[in-house]
């Protein structure tokens, strides 16, 4: 199994490397697209949908939920307004987590899903397309997602002994949280030199992207349980499924996108 994760791991990172570095502005939005919309159609059985038809058109729907999007945040400020109404949703989705984890309600996912996918592909979107370092901002978002999640992993396996949320998760650990917090600390310094910010507004953006980056870990969690599934999918051999590998992502990313906003590295 740990040869299977880390030759999968090595193909995503060559494939994401791809997307970003190597094809057009427009392809790479796309490819982005296209890895949100198979994190859908994951979604889609974990929100009781069975049949394809369905299935299929739920993603209809995440890609106009993904259009409306990019079309009413053409200004700055509507872009800003937009990621602070998505935070608020996720406020919402966390308080499903610790008072009502069990509870189902399947018109509510299938909203949760949208909320969650296509605000990510706007946020990351609006990232790459930046002139001056968009590849960079995109790159380092994934950078600091990707180390939270192995500060998380080793903290946890290492020092896990206080449970987070064991109806949602048993083996998430609040050491896994500090470790997790300690992995994007030091991510998050090294971006204050990256990008030239000043440390504290830098590095405090950061400290809340992880925590809500366990946020997100969490919601997707809730509703694998509900759904009675270990992962998401199959897709990627020795993780799971997309959803399993962008979860994190998927509340991080508006949050650093509008930080990165006020500290003016997005114009």
């Amino acid at each position: 199994m740990l040869v299977q994760r880390i030759i999968t791991a090595i193909g995503l990172v060559a494939a994401l490397a791809l997307v970003l570095l190597v094809l057009p502005q427009p392809l790479a939005v796309a490819a982005l697209a296209v890895i949100v919309l198979a994190g859908a159609w994951e979604w889609t059985a974990l929100a009781g949908l069975e049949r394809w038809p369905a299935r299929v058109i739920y993603l209809v729907a995440c890609v106009a939920a993904m259009a409306g999007l990019w079309f009413a945040t053409q200004q700055q400020s509507e872009f800003e307004s937009a990621m602070v109404g998505i935070l608020g949703g996720w406020i919402v989705l966390f308080g499903w987590v610790v008072f009502a984890p069990r509870s189902r309600n399947r018109w509510l996912a299938y909203l949760a899903g949208l909320w969650v996918l296509a605000p990510m592909w706007l946020a990351l979107a609006r990232l790459y397309l930046q002139s001056a370092h968009g590849h960079e901002l995109v790159i380092f978002v994934l950078l600091l997602a990707w180390a939270a999640d192995i500060g998380g992993f080793v903290g946890g396996r290492r020092f896990g002994r206080l449970k987070l949320a064991p109806v949602v998760s048993p083996n998430k650990t609040w050491e896994g949280v500090l470790g997790g917090l300690i992995a994007g600390f030091l991510v998050g310094l090294a971006g204050t030199f990256w990008f030239d910010q000043p440390p504290l507004a830098f590095l405090s953006i950061c400290t809340a992207a992880v925590l809500m980056s366990v946020v997100g870990d969490l919601v997707e969690s809730m509703f694998k349980r509900q759904a009675g599934r270990k992962d998401s999918g199959s897709l990627l051999p020795g993780h799971g499924g997309v959803l399993d590998r962008i979860d994190s992502l998927t509340s991080s990313a508006p949050l650093l996108a509008l930080g990165f906003c006020w500290l003016g590295l997005v114009a």
